[in-house]
């Protein structure tokens, strides 16, 4: 029970979008439509169960000074392999990601979890730490795309919802990102007072 609590603090308590408030870069840059938030959410999941998985194997023989940039390493071949998978196969989306797949090797809540947890702790307590975190992550990336591409695009993964409205643009803008992340914390976190009551 208590393994599988490593797993479950990420989808809710220790969500690191909606509760630590970590990783939000990537998140209001590339939640302007679904399939971005859940190919930015599986791309990192990967990455932070990779490097997890390889930190724990080596946090009894890596010195203390060099830990960190040992910790990055582990986590820039991760992110190039998903960086270079998503290229061969899913050409379209890594174009539409750009930029923030590389990106992921400065993420906070990859390099945070394994500086944190990862380094702490034996391998199985670190996949599923590393699960809990990806996945948490990707739930909260798609529920804000979800949001912003169906109130300021009309649809949702490209398929048209309602024709009887004229999306307000500012929803996959900036703005929109910010709003909609704001309204998201503040419902959360009423939801969570009120259950913790």
């Amino acid at each position: 029970m208590k393994m599988m609590g490593e797993f479950v603090k990420g989808l809710w308590r220790e969500n690191p979008t909606f509760r630590i408030v970590l990783g939000l870069c990537p998140t209001l840059a590339v939640s302007t439509s679904v399939s971005n938030g859940i190919g930015m959410g599986t791309a990192a999941t990967f990455v932070l169960v990779g490097s997890n998985i390889f930190v724990s194997l080596v946090r009894n023989i890596v010195p203390e000074k060099v830990r960190i940039p040992c910790f990055i390493v582990i986590i820039a071949t991760f992110v190039t392999i998903a960086d270079l998978f998503m290229k061969a196969y899913a050409p379209a989306l890594s174009r539409s990601l750009g930029m923030f797949v590389p990106l992921i090797v400065v993420n906070c809540i990859v390099l945070g979890r394994a500086e944190a947890f990862s380094s702490k702790e034996p391998p199985l307590k670190s996949i599923l730490d590393a699960l809990g975190m990806g996945i948490g992550f990707t739930w909260a990336l798609t529920l804000i795309s979800a949001i912003r591409e169906s109130l300021g695009n009309g649809t949702i993964l490209g398929f048209a919802i309602n024709r009887s409205f004229e999306p307000p643009l500012f929803m996959i803008l900036a703005p929109g990102a910010l709003l909609t992340i704001g309204v998201l914390i503040a419902l959360i976190n009423y939801l969570t007072m009120k259950w913790v009551k």
